[in-house]
């Protein structure tokens, strides 16, 4: 790990403009679940947590199973009350109906009415939000090409037929069925396979270019590292760190490059730290990135991949659940 990462962090820095309305604003949330037979057991799963949403953002929660992401995902949807705390969702407190038309939701694992279709789903959860039929007429197909899903399937297929990457599909699609302006997505990757992944990527991206507020726990930290403006991460129900990737990762202007099909005296040049490994040349670049382009293009190399050099939202998320003595598995 590079030894630039940060390793105290500020547990909130903020680098969104003052200009920007905040969506979401969350202060001292705590949330503690009694269990046992007596219900005399206390399972503490949110401690004191901290934390505003700007509009358009797209924001991941990031924490192992058993942190606390679903249970602050559900206080701010009002499906469960916190034992302390408050906070403000549109502009309006915890529980208030009248921002329910304005948000959309996909659970961690959506339970749906398994004999209808796709487009039967649609229909009644359209119907739920008192959409009028010849709006959902227009914003069906709509939604059913932004998620990907045949409108043919979707009219014909029962939803037990569905695999998982299709009920997560008409998932995203039931959550905007209603044109929200905030988005919350539990676990939209869960499950997936690689194309899947991607998929429900290229959704999210269509959202931000819409506009929408986007608030999604995860712990595929790839796919939150490629789209997320900022990030928090949760730990034994605290939040312990907030930011950018620049905020949490560090800023650097050091890349690190692999190569392959290259003059190795050459290599050296650009990259004095030079080793062989794996079939390919790697090591940091010293020089300036469209140069050393050119210099492979004289040499006709191939470039196989090229990186800040700084450690991964993995790697960081690894790293301060280290510090605070936490296992990385549960």
């Amino acid at each position: 790990m590079d030894s630039s990462a940060p390793t105290s962090p500020d547990p909130m820095p903020s680098t969104q403009p003052e200009a920007s309305p905040k969506v979401i604003q969350v202060r001292n949330l705590s949330k503690v679940y009694r269990t046992g037979f007596w219900l005399n057991q206390k399972i503490p799963t949110l401690n004191q947590c901290t934390l505003d949403i700007y509009e358009g953002e797209t924001f991941g929660l990031l924490g192992q199973n058993g942190a606390g992401k679903t249970t602050l995902l559900k206080v701010l949807l009002g499906i469960v009350r916190p034992n302390e705390g408050t906070a403000m969702i549109l502009g309006k407190p915890l529980g208030d109906r009248s921002i329910k038309h304005r948000v959309g939701y996909l659970p961690e694992n959506p339970y749906f009415y398994d004999y209808l279709t796709g487009w039967e789903l649609l229909e009644y959860t359209a119907g739920l939000f008192q959409i009028p039929p010849a709006e959902q007429k227009k914003r069906i197909p709509d939604l059913l090409d932004l998620v990907g899903l045949a409108r043919s399937a979707a009219q014909k297929k029962q939803l037990r037929r569905y695999s998982k990457g299709m009920m997560q599909r008409i998932g995203v699609a039931q959550a905007l069925i209603n044109d929200p302006d905030l988005v919350f997505l539990d676990e939209p990757m869960s499950g997936l396979d690689p194309l899947g992944r991607f998929q429900i990527r290229e959704i999210i991206q269509s959202l931000q270019q819409q506009g929408k507020t986007i608030f999604f726990n995860s712990h595929v930290l790839s796919d939150v590292e490629l789209i997320c403006d900022r990030v928090g991460i949760l730990a034994n129900g605290e939040l312990i760190c907030v930011g950018n990737l620049d905020d949490l990762l560090g800023m650097t202007n050091l890349y690190r490059a692999k190569v392959r099909d290259a003059n190795p005296e050459v290599l050296r040049q650009w990259m004095p730290d030079l080793q062989f490994k794996d079939g390919a040349w790697e090591g940091h670049l010293k020089g300036h990135p469209q140069d050393f382009f050119a210099s492979l293009h004289l040499m006709d190399a191939q470039l196989v991949s090229m990186s800040l050099a700084r450690p991964t939202l993995e790697e960081y998320f690894i790293q301060q659940l280290r510090i605070r003595g936490i296992k990385s598995s549960q």
